[in-house]
């Protein structure tokens, strides 16, 4: 049985210009452990389908039933990681790490003990009693990811969480993010824009169509880790995936600025990426 599964989501917005579909009969399913990366085009809804799953938002239809049991609401058996990091920025990084085992009524001994195991797998114990204003941008989202794995999650969210970073930065935590979920074996859902990221994080790529997202394709990535986003063998998967996704893309951008042609796609399609 699947860890998780995806039945029939659809989602509907109503807006002064009129209900806009953002996703329609979604299904899908993925397995425990399994680090599964979702890929489309902007505003397509895949961040809409990640709040779904993490109980944050409600499906018009359909149902997310996580480990057998229908999903309702929010719930320590999932945590998000979002774009910004979200840290308190009055509290220290390990007051941050542990925040979530306070509320939920943790003793302080051990929720130090376990906020301190996170930080180190993270290489930031020595960061601990930093403010978060102290850190740059990546190591803020280490912490981000600490705080989310101490509450040791069954499924580990992330919307674009290095997208705000630069690419060395980047291109480190890519690597690290591998070890961990190699360490923790947790099943981890990965929204990015960036195919390339994808690839070399990704069991599988599942690509969505644009808006309303419809589950389009889904490539899986058998290719030996911890992946390196420059090794040049990643690039025959990227092929197939951007080729699957540049007719979405030219649509969106067709649907957005009403265009008669696609003089502007490729040029834009390339930003996308």
């Amino acid at each position: 049985m699947a860890k998780l599964e995806l039945h029939n989501i659809s989602k509907i917005y109503n807006q002064n210009n009129g209900a806009v579909k953002a996703i329609t009969d979604v299904n899908l399913n993925i397995n425990e452990g399994e680090f599964v990366c979702f890929v489309g085009p902007s505003g397509c809804g895949k961040t809409t389908l990640l709040n779904i799953i993490a109980g944050l938002e409600k499906p018009d239809s359909g149902e997310v039933i996580l480990d057998g049991r229908v999903v309702s609401d929010t719930g320590p058996d999932r945590t998000m990681v979002f774009q910004e990091g979200a840290l308190f920025p009055w509290l220290k990084v390990v007051e941050n790490v542990e925040f979530g085992l306070k509320v939920a009524g943790v003793q302080k001994e051990k929720r130090r003990e376990r906020a301190m195991h996170y930080l180190d797998m993270m290489q930031l114990t020595k960061f601990a009693d930093s403010y978060t204003y102290q850190l740059s941008t990546g190591m803020k989202q280490r912490v981000a990811i600490a705080r989310s794995l101490v509450m040791d999650p069954e499924v580990l969210l992330m919307d674009e969480p290095f997208a705000a970073l630069d690419a060395q930065t980047r291109d480190l935590l890519l690597v690290e993010l591998q070890l961990i979920w190699q360490r923790t074996r947790k099943t981890i859902i990965f929204v990015t824009h960036n195919i390339s990221e994808s690839v070399c994080l990704g069991d599988r790529v599942v690509v969505f169509t644009h808006r309303p997202a419809r589950v389009k394709s889904e490539f899986k990535i058998d290719y030996r880790r911890p992946r390196l986003i420059e090794d040049t063998s990643l690039n025959i998967y990227a092929r197939s995936i951007l080729e699957e996704l540049k007719g979405e893309v030219v649509a969106a951008i067709k649907e957005e600025y009403k265009e008669p042609d696609g003089k502007r796609d490729e040029q834009v399609l390339r930003d996308e990426n």
